[in-house]
């Protein structure tokens, strides 16, 4: 099979390039076009794999992966849309810092996306009239992506792994005392700019008033949410038994996901979809955007794979970490994770898609695949694009009316002062 040329990143820095600059320099046009564009480049990609390379299965593959994702974001999105949360209390230095840290522990249960939907319009209402930009960037941080790296859950790149035959709890045990001092580092940042910002002095008693103030409505849903956590392991790859549906686009995990959350959105009360203020638009950006990214990443990523295999042997842990990290920042996390894991396994003779190889590269040198999920996860924060619910973050805070921070302002502004010097110390510590 034929590689692609290096020319044909180009559809995929372009997307990247809209994405980046639309909103600041030509906003109205970009709202009204922007799936336009992200389909159009789609296409070109497409074209190029489906009629000169002759290559389908990239294409089909990616697209499934595609379907995958969306099934999981979209049900997740609508299902906690008929959850409400509120509390009776403002949000202050020690409730803000507790309500990110809960969130943390959550996503690794619900997953990034489950949190994320969950709780950040609760975050938004606890803090209304004075929630300031920053603190929904440090929410994207800590709930939608750092605070999910204990479980395959928690992120999609996990959950690749363990589909490829990572042990569902490996990660926790190799994980926890690197995400512990990261989670805790970001979140003293987040406290001292509270309590900064909010001129309020620290009462240590809004540790109790938390939990005490605390009322959920519509928590049928939360029976959904465990049907939507079970059928992640409803796969042919990890269970012999389930059916596997092939050629057919969707797998049975897929089928629960879309019908759980048509009957979510049909049995959930109306009240509490206005008081969540619940609409399509935050996903339907982020169906169409991701569309576009995943298949104009597919010469990328397929590019890198060759490279990373080509010159295994001159790559240690420290090359993967940032190798992982930064591209996990500009494309989809889940596909980065496993092109540079098929890579580091490369280097030892194994097959990423064979499961005893996987389990033999565990032994051979566990510190590749834990600098790999731990770059994979933590990276995904240091842009709007690195993991899905950041930009269903950022569209439901622009909805209630929050001016964002343009993807540029995000990753020099927030993202590099303040995660790049916790991620340096992680390599400094546990990698270097």
């Amino acid at each position: 099979m034929m590689s692609p040329q290096p020319y044909m990143v180009l559809p995929f820095v372009i997307l990247l390039g809209m994405i980046a600059t639309g909103p600041v320099l030509y906003g109205h046009f970009w709202e009204k076009h922007y799936a336009k564009f992200a389909l159009l480049l789609a296409a070109v990609v497409a074209a190029y794999y489906a009629f000169y390379l002759n290559d389908f299965t990239s294409i089909i593959h990616s697209g499934i992966e595609y379907i995958s994702f969306i099934a999981l974001l979209s049900s997740l999105f609508i299902i906690t849309g008929g959850i409400l949360i509120k509390f009776d209390r403002k949000g202050s230095p020690v409730i803000n810092t507790l309500f990110l840290l809960i969130g943390a522990l959550l996503a690794n249960i619900i997953g990034t996306t489950g949190a994320s939907m969950l709780l950040i319009r609760p975050f938004l209402k606890m803090n209304k009239g004075n929630i300031r930009p920053y603190q929904i960037i440090f929410f994207i941080f800590v709930v939608s992506n750092v605070g999910g790296a204990l479980t395959p859950i928690g992120d999609p790149p996990l959950f690749l792994g363990f589909l490829r035959g990572v042990p569902f709890f490996w990660v926790l045990t190799n994980v926890w005392y690197i995400w512990l001092p990261a989670v805790l580092l970001i979140l003293g940042i987040f406290f001292i700019l509270e309590v900064k910002n909010s001129g309020t002095p620290i009462n240590a008693l809004d540790f109790v008033e938390f939990f005490k103030s605390l009322e959920i409505r519509g928590k049928r849903n939360f029976g959904f949410l465990l049907i939507i956590i079970c059928s992640v392991f409803v796969d042919h790859s990890v269970m012999s038994w389930v059916p596997d549906l092939h050629p057919f686009p969707l797998g049975i995990r897929e089928l629960i996901m879309f019908g759980v959350a048509f009957a979510a959105f049909k049995t959930s009360k109306d009240e509490i979809l206005r008081a969540n203020e619940f609409d399509f638009e935050p996903i339907k950006e982020v169906a169409f955007l991701f569309i576009g990214i995943f298949i104009t990443m597919i010469p990328a990523l397929q590019l890198i794979a060759y490279e990373s295999k080509a010159f295994g042997n001159a790559l240690n842990t420290t090359t993967f970490y940032w190798a992982t990290g930064f591209l996990s920042s500009i494309l989809d996390n889940a596909p980065t994770y496993l092109n540079f894991l098929s890579g580091a396994m490369g280097k030892f003779g194994l097959d990423v898609n064979n499961l005893g190889h996987v389990r033999e590269f565990m032994v051979q040198d566990a510190g590749y695949l834990q600098a790999i999920s731990v770059a994979a996860v933590f990276f995904g924060s240091m842009t709007y694009i690195g993991n899905g619910p950041n930009f269903m973050v950022k569209s439901i805070s622009e909805r209630a009316g929050i001016k964002m921070p343009s993807f540029v302002s995000y990753i020099f502004v927030y993202s590099i002062p303040v995660l790049l010097p916790v991620f340096t110390l992680v390599w400094l510590v546990f990698f270097k």
